[in-house]
């Protein structure tokens, strides 16, 4: 019998506050999550309850008050900034609730940067960016600048340059928020299917109870940590 695979992400006992004295604030407390390759993960929960911060904490963008976050074997808290950012920039890919594209590039050069960053050619990371374009339906628009896109055709340029490097952990902030229900649909089977490629995964914070129910697993993010939505 095959041994059984590593997890890919592995939370324990995650607490997070913000201020000091009788100001602060927590924002949650005793978090603990395992992420398998290939798991496709919703969390929800009410405004305020922080699941932006805990994708944070996932990503490494945010350093828990208490617990820890280990990534594919690596604990976040034992690697300095530079090695930090090289991990996350090979391993995960990152949608927020806003789109960040650089307003000077293209469409298709927003999408390819990530490529660019790796050190693959120009010639390569432009068609790799193009053919993830086409996948959101953006091809046609691949040498718009992002100020005569709409917030959706942003939207959906930044998912496409999330998942361009095929990453190991997707985390997705909100992502189809700004998308009506057919791209909202394309956007979903794309991540999937990244998510599922080398063994990887997606978490996906949402409001949205379809979106949620269409993924594997829904968790509930409150102040005692995260439980199961039957």
């Amino acid at each position: 019998m095959a041994p059984e695979a590593a997890p890919l992400l592995v939370a324990e006992s995650l607490a997070k506050g913000f201020g000091s004295g009788d100001a602060r604030v927590e924002v949650f407390r005793g978090v603990s999550l395992t992420v398998a390759g290939g798991d496709l993960l919703a969390i929800t929960g009410p405004s305020g309850s922080g699941k932006s911060t805990l994708l944070h904490l996932f990503a490494g963008l945010e350093t828990p008050d208490a617990g820890r976050v280990v990534l594919d074997g690596v604990d976040w808290a034992v690697l300095a900034p530079a090695p930090r950012a090289a991990v996350r920039g090979a391993s995960v890919g990152f949608v927020f609730q806003f789109h960040h594209l650089l307003p000077e590039l293209t469409a298709e050069e927003n999408v390819a940067l990530p490529l660019f960053l790796a050190g693959r050619k120009e010639e390569d990371g432009r068609r790799e960016a193009r053919e993830v374009l086409d996948r959101v339906g953006l091809l046609g628009r691949a040498t718009a600048f992002p100020r005569t896109l709409s917030g959706g055709e942003r939207q959906r340029v930044a998912i496409a340059r999330a998942v361009v490097r095929r990453p190991r952990l997707l985390l997705c902030d909100e992502p189809t928020g700004s998308l009506d229900a057919t791209h909202a649909a394309r956007v979903f089977e794309l991540l999937a299917e990244v998510a599922k490629e080398r063994a990887g995964a997606a978490i996906v914070v949402t409001h949205d109870p379809e979106w949620a129910r269409r993924c594997a697993t829904i968790k509930l993010l409150g102040e005692e940590g995260l439980s199961d939505v039957i």
